[in-house]
This record gives C-alpha cells, structure tokens and sequence, in this order.
C-alpha cells in the first residue's frame, strides 16, 4: 500500500514508546488487538519507522491497521505491505491541525454545506475518535469517499 508519515508526538502514548522510538512489535499488536483489528500481522520496528505486512480483509481494515500503528507515539512514518483480499477505494489520509473541527474537515472533503457527513468520519476513525469534540492536532484520519 505504500509509506504512510505520522507526527512522532502526537497520538497514543503505549508503554515503552518514546517520542523517539516506536512501542515494540508486541506492544504494537496489543494495541491492534485493543482496536478489535487482527493482530497477526508482522509488524517489524526500527526507531521510529514501522514496516507492517500480512492480510487484511479489506481496504479500509488495512486502512484502520495502519493508523492504529501510525498513530501512537514514537511513530514517525508506516511502511505498509498488507494485501488487501477485497479492494474499495481508498479513503484520503488527512493530518488534523489546530483548529480543526469535524463538522470543518467534512465540509472541506465532501463539500460546502455537508458539515452533519462528520459522522462519517467518525465510524471510519474510531478509533482513535471516542468524542467527537475531542479531536487532537497531529492526529491522521482516514476520510471515507461517500457512498
């Protein structure tokens, strides 16, 4: 699928990881398995770079693994080679940024005046998204196309 980039000190912060090194691969698969998403993936873990490979079952399942991983601190960029057993289009990555809000960043990707869309971002990111009103700068998140 490709190198994702994250921001190293934004996201979870996971036991043993620092904003200058990644969580370990075990520490990494804990937290998929946390998110409900397959922990059988091979996550290999080099300073700040993490190299993700495996299945997933679809696109927006590999979508979700990588965020997880790449949304945690310590994590500065995702190399991702999951093969994707059912393929859709994929969702724009979007890097939040002080002052953002949902109802913002709907309107900017699906249209003027499709501010209530936000819902729709909110499925496709939870998590890391629990509260709506609580979004963090640094945090990337996937933008679904819409049906």
């Amino acid at each position: 699928m490709g190198l994702f980039s994250f921001i190293k000190d934004a996201g979870a912060k996971i036991f043993g990881s620092s904003s200058a090194n990644a969580a370990t691969a075990d520490q990494l698969q804990k937290e998929l398995a946390g998110h409900g998403l397959p922990s059988d993936v091979k996550i290999d873990v080099s300073g700040d770079k993490v190299k993700v490979s495996g299945k997933a079952m679809t696109t927006e399942e590999a979508e979700k693994i990588i965020l997880a991983i790449g949304n945690t601190a310590g994590v500065g960029s995702v190399e991702s080679e999951l093969i994707v057993n059912k393929e859709a289009p994929a969702a724009v990555f979007y890097t939040v940024v002080k002052g953002d809000t949902l109802w913002k960043i709907a309107e900017e990707h699906y249209g003027k005046g499709k501010g209530a869309k936000y819902t729709e971002i909110v499925k496709a990111n939870t998590p890391p998204v629990k509260n709506p009103d609580l979004i963090q700068p640094g945090w990337v998140l996937r933008i679904p196309p819409l049906a």
